[in-house]
Parts: C-alpha cells; structure tokens; sequence
C-alpha cells in the first residue's frame, strides 16, 4: 500500500506526476489557503506533507496528526515549521536551499534600482497621465553607482547580492553575526562592520537574514534612526526581521528617502501606513517567482519528500 501524502499548495503538474508512483497523492491545486484546523483535518492520515510558508507546523498539530513522518517545505526558511516539535514526535523536516539564490538576489536588486530611482512614482506620474512637460528636478533619486552598499547578512543570497555590486562599482559593506572566511570577503570585495557603523554610512542597506525570535524586529527605530536622510532600506528577507511601524514612521517623517518591500509583519496582511506612502516600493513576496526557480523549489520539495518516505534520509534534512 502507497503511503499518502499532501500537497499543500498549488504546485506544477509535473511534480504532481513525479510523486504520484511513489505515494497516494491529495494535491490542494485550487490552492485555498487552510486554516490549522483543516490542515489538521486534511494531515490526519498523511505520512508526508508538502508546505509553504503558510502552513503552521507545531506541537498542537503534530499531537493529532501521529503518522506524519516528513514535513517537505518549498523555500529556504521554515519559520513556519516548529522544528523542536517535529524533532520530539520524529518527524524529519527539509527545505529547498540553493536553488533561488540568484533569482532572489535580482529581485532585491530590481528593488533596489527601483526604489533609489523612485520608479514607482514615475510609473504612477505617468500612468495617470500627468506628465506633460521635462523637468531637470522631476523625480530626482539616488544614485546607484559607486554608492555604498550595506549588506544585513552575507549568507548565500547576501554574497550574490555583493558581487552584483561590483558591476556598480560600490563600497560593499556587510554586517553578520559572524564575519565571513576571507575567501567569501575577497571573493564579495566586502568589508565587515559593527551593525551601527554600517547603518551610518551605508546609502543603501539591504537585508537578507533569516526570521527567528533572535532576529525579530533586529532593524528598528534605533538602527532605523542611524541611517542617512538620503539612504534607502530595502528587505528581500523575512517580514518580522524590520520593525514595520517604525519604517513607515520614518519614511512618513523623511528619516530615509525611501524603501523597497517584498515581505511584511503579518503577510499578506501589511501596516496600512506603507499604501499612504509614496517613497515605498511594495511587492507581494515574489522574489524567487521566476517560473525556473518556483519550479526547481517544488521540486527539490517533492524529491525531498520522496526520500525522507523512503530511505530517510531526504538531501536537506533540518532535523537530523
């Protein structure tokens, strides 16, 4: 008999067509976001699980759903996921590092242009047909090139972006909880700072850290309030990692120029002070949502989750 399993999500025809010789497959294609409650109801008979960021994996979950032996999430982070908890029930947890590195890295870079050079307002002007002669001082920005470049976390997708910088001729700076091998900081042409030093000097910070109860609301009012008035603060990262309601007062204020956000606190629910705001470029976590990379993310999760049920021993096990 075939060990059953659930696809939380939407997912690509084809990944559905790779599981299905392996495992008795229910696949959420209408793609209904779940409740717990009817994620508990949908997981009670399920050996594996295949999840997104917005399914809660925790202890009250795990106490009613006993045959659960592997939770497969599509992304690299896995806050979603309670990893003590699966750790106690032995439930063996994996997510899809490595693929969405580069594509991700664009992504903040498409922010960072966008947001430097107000694109959102220039797009806004024009669409609503206001735009009816040049100007010299129209939409004035910052400049990208051989601007100083800070980088929050200098992990995979951090070191892509340092070295799309080069191209740019910036300063790069990066600030971890530890400094990198000198081969990672030759390699980025970046130089390791003091968190405050590099929100003072930086005229673009860029974040790309993991959410954790650590690193919750780690970029707020203080570190916020260091930047330059022209700086701009964009996060590809986690929503939780910025203290969102003190961005929007700082960008409401002029305390920075702007910011570029793909995650928020709350998602998909955002601060409503961010849509009252003209210097903020908002997009709706989409920054590995190239159909290349969405596709290789479900399926190094379906290939995870093949393993884990069969040998387990799934390539990227969280919980070992």
């Amino acid at each position: 008999m075939k060990k059953k399993v659930f696809v939380a999500r939407e997912v690509f025809q084809e990944v559905l067509d790779f599981l299905a010789p392996h495992f008795e497959v229910q696949a959420n294609q209408e793609d209904k976001v779940l409740t717990a409650e009817e994620l508990v109801g949908v997981l009670a008979d399920k050996d594996g699980a295949m999840t997104t960021l917005t399914e809660r994996i925790d202890e009250n979950l795990l106490n009613r759903c006993p045959r659960l032996k592997a939770v497969c999430n599509i992304a690299v982070g896995y806050n979603n996921i309670d990893l003590a908890a699966c750790s106690a029930h032995g439930v063996m947890a994996t997510n899809t590092p490595g693929v969405l590195d580069d594509t991700t890295a664009d992504f903040a870079w498409a922010l960072i242009l966008a947001t430097a050079r107000r694109l959102n307002e220039a797009e806004a002007y024009v669409r609503a047909g206001q735009w009816d002669k040049w100007k010299l001082k129209q939409f004035l920005g910052l400049d990208v090139h051989h601007a100083a470049l800070g980088i929050i976390g200098l992990g995979r997708i951090g070191q892509v972006v340092a070295r799309r910088a080069m191209g740019f001729e910036m300063e790069v700076l990066y600030y971890d909880v530890r400094q990198a091998a000198p081969e990672i900081e030759s390699a980025c042409r970046a130089t390791y700072v003091p968190k405050e030093e590099l929100f003072r000097k930086a005229d673009i910070v860029t974040i790309h850290i993991p959410y954790s109860r650590e690193t919750h609301h780690s970029i707020g009012a203080p570190e916020i309030a260091l930047m330059k008035k022209s700086a701009i603060l964009i996060n590809a990262a986690r929503g939780g990692v910025v203290d969102d309601a003190a961005l929007v007062e700082a960008l409401r204020t002029g305390a920075i120029a702007g910011a570029g956000l793909d995650v928020f606190e709350g998602e998909p629910a955002i601060h409503p002070g961010f849509r009252e705001l003209r210097n903020v470029v908002l997009s709706p976590h989409i920054a590995s949502s190239s159909e290349k990379t969405r596709f290789k993310m479900a399926m190094k999760a379906a290939e995870n989750l093949v393993a884990a049920l069969s040998s387990g021993n799934p390539p990227n096990l969280l919980n070992p």
